[in-house]
């Protein structure tokens, strides 16, 4: 993991790929363009890139009715937080519910946000996402695997919500990566414990999972890019396996991740889950490391939650024998 790239800069770069073969694909975008990297298509398409200025909810309404032509691929890009809060009634009604091919792109996903702290900080926005009706969800962990979620959102036909990140992130796919639409990862597999991570924190809990592994713990990795419709047959084989989960996200832990692999667990294969993210709390301004090092999204506390994890394990096994 020696490469670092924002996958916001590998979706500007995907993006202008796509478009060069593909002539139905324009971006709207609210203001932002710098930021989200759409400046990358404007310089490359300037015909095909639509300036809608800061009124997202206007934005996704242009968005669908282009959408409605089936001639268009419209990308909506804008930061996370106005994308899923700002303009949910639009996007919910407008373009989840006729089930329209418009896909919505929300940047500086989570805590890195520049300092911007909780007006800027989207928490909330997978969970929001993820309970719409059509509505499929993907966030990649780094630059290679965001590339080709873009191809793969353009093939696909529906609404789709794509997370990106301000900061650069670690590279930890190769040039032999295929992404598969809602198949989960294996990076380490293992007997003793199952993390289960998305976004920019499955390269933090692969550093974890390593350490862990030279310790001599069992630590089977889950990358999961798409949280819906999300690959229930992986999580069911990792509970049953090992038993015990931990899952990792930079997103609250009431309705992203954590809750997507418990509630799909809770019907068919329970297992004792920890949940690693924000906990019920809004953000607040600082920089990156103070901040995640304070909501425990560090590989550091990743091991240390596994360990806590496996001690309560090994008692349990005691006390049945």
């Amino acid at each position: 993991m020696n490469n670092v790239i924002a996958t916001r800069t590998a979706f500007g770069e995907a993006l202008v790929e796509m478009a060069k073969e593909r002539k139905d694909i324009v971006v709207l975008d609210a203001d932002v363009a710098t930021s989200t990297k759409t400046s990358i298509f404007r310089e490359a398409f300037p015909g095909r890139f639509f300036e809608m200025g800061i009124a997202e909810q206007n934005m996704m309404g242009v968005a669908a009715g282009m959408a409605t032509t089936q001639k268009i691929i419209p990308f909506a890009v804008t930061f996370a937080v106005f994308a899923t809060k700002r303009a949910c009634d639009q996007v919910s009604i407008s373009i989840a519910y006729p089930k329209l091919n418009v896909k919505i792109v929300g940047s500086y996903g989570g805590i890195p946000t520049g300092k911007a702290g909780a007006t800027h900080q989207a928490f909330e926005d997978i969970a929001i996402m993820r309970a719409m009706p059509n509505m499929t969800v993907i966030v990649p962990a780094d630059a290679v695997e965001m590339k080709q979620a873009v191809k793969a959102c353009v093939g696909y036909n529906g609404p789709v919500y794509l997370r990106c990140i301000r900061c650069d992130t670690p590279v930890i796919f190769d040039k032999n990566y295929k992404f598969e639409w809602n198949k989960g990862v294996t990076l380490r597999d293992g007997k003793d414990i199952t993390i289960v991570s998305t976004g920019m924190m499955t390269p933090e809990a692969l550093v974890a999972a390593d350490i862990l592994i030279n310790q001599g713990v069992g630590v089977r990795l889950i990358h999961l890019h798409t949280i819906k419709p999300i690959d229930k047959d992986i999580l069911l084989k990792a509970s049953i396996e090992t038993g015990h989960i931990v899952t990792v996200e930079n997103h609250s832990i009431i309705g992203g991740l954590g809750g997507a692999v418990a509630e799909v667990l809770s019907e068919s294969e329970p297992a004792l889950i920890k949940r690693i993210g924000i906990e019920d709390t809004f953000g607040e301004s600082g920089s990156l490391k103070d901040l995640f090092c304070k909501y425990g999204l560090t590989s550091k506390n990743i091991v240390k939650v596994v360990e806590e994890l496996i001690k309560e394990k090994v008692r349990k096994y005691s006390y049945r024998r």
